[in-house]
């Protein structure tokens, strides 16, 4: 994969990306080599890259209000008519407040099922991640990020769960304060209006590359667009990858960071073009 999460140590990044504040042309070129992280080694993973296939036609993955669930009120004994011979209903009682709580994606097993990025839950996820980027908080965007108990199941290291924590989880808070910085003072007039997400460069990743012991699909250089000022403006999310047929994102701002602080991949004026980068 082209994730630094696979190989255990950070090396020089291959593709432009934009630091904070930074407005880069239209159309960047990314190109994005990953490394995964072995805690306590050095040795680097080797890469391989593949050929790149003809510019797509990027569909795009509409984002949508997630509407509120409303509860359905219990069944009061005696209300309203019984068919004739029917049993009495059996009421569960629950303690007031309590709720039941609903498994974390990352607590199941993977799927080998190709997300759809038009599907609810991606586009709710693109809501919270934007939501956190306009309001510069980042806990509003853990939803839209690989979930931790996915990635243990991932990856094949020792100290997976601090590698998440410290690196992972880090360097996504750093880019979605860089994402903020970059929208400016104005950032909660601007509007999301699309993440397009070029589903012809999604690729199976197979089990046993870049340390990892599952195998999941990843997907370059998405664009989210979004309106400010009267005008269109973009930038890229640099990698997703999959659990379970769903989209997460596992690096916002770049793969790989020459220093310790936030990135926005390709920022550019109108919708942007996504690129083909080559993955290990």
């Amino acid at each position: 994969m082209r994730h630094d999460h696979k190989q255990p140590a950070r090396r020089a990044r291959r593709r432009h990306v934009t630091s904070i504040g930074a407005l880069a042309a239209v159309g960047a070129v990314v190109v994005v080599v990953v490394v995964t992280t072995s805690p306590g080694s050095g040795a680097r993973a080797p890469r391989h890259t593949t050929r790149a296939p003809p510019a797509p036609v990027a569909p795009v993955a509409r984002v949508a209000r997630v509407a509120p669930v409303v509860p359905v009120a219990p069944v009061v004994p005696g209300a309203g008519a019984r068919p004739h011979g029917s049993a009495p209903g059996r009421l569960v009682s629950r303690p007031p407040g309590a709720r039941r709580r609903a498994r974390s994606p990352g607590s199941l097993p993977q799927t080998h099922q190709l997300p759809d990025s038009g599907a609810a839950p991606f586009r709710a996820q693109m809501g919270a991640l934007w939501r956190a980027i306009t309001t510069d908080n980042w806990r509003a965007a853990v939803p839209a990020f690989f979930p931790k108990g996915a990635y243990l199941q991932l990856k094949a290291i020792a100290g997976a769960g601090e590698d998440f924590d410290n690196r992972l989880l880090g360097d996504y808070r750093l880019d979605i304060r860089a994402a903020h910085a970059l929208l400016g003072a104005g950032a909660f007039q601007a509007r999301l209006v699309a993440v397009r997400v070029p589903s012809n460069y999604g690729h199976w990743v197979e089990p046993g590359v870049c340390y990892n012991r599952l195998g999941y699909y990843e997907v370059p250089n998405s664009r989210v667009v979004y309106s400010e000022r009267g005008g269109i403006h973009s930038f890229g999310i640099a990698s997703m990858i999959s659990w379970r047929g769903v989209w997460y994102v596992v690096h916002l701002g770049t793969v790989l960071r020459p220093v310790e602080r936030g990135y926005v991949d390709a920022p550019a004026t109108g919708p942007g073009a996504s690129e083909y980068s080559g993955t290990c």
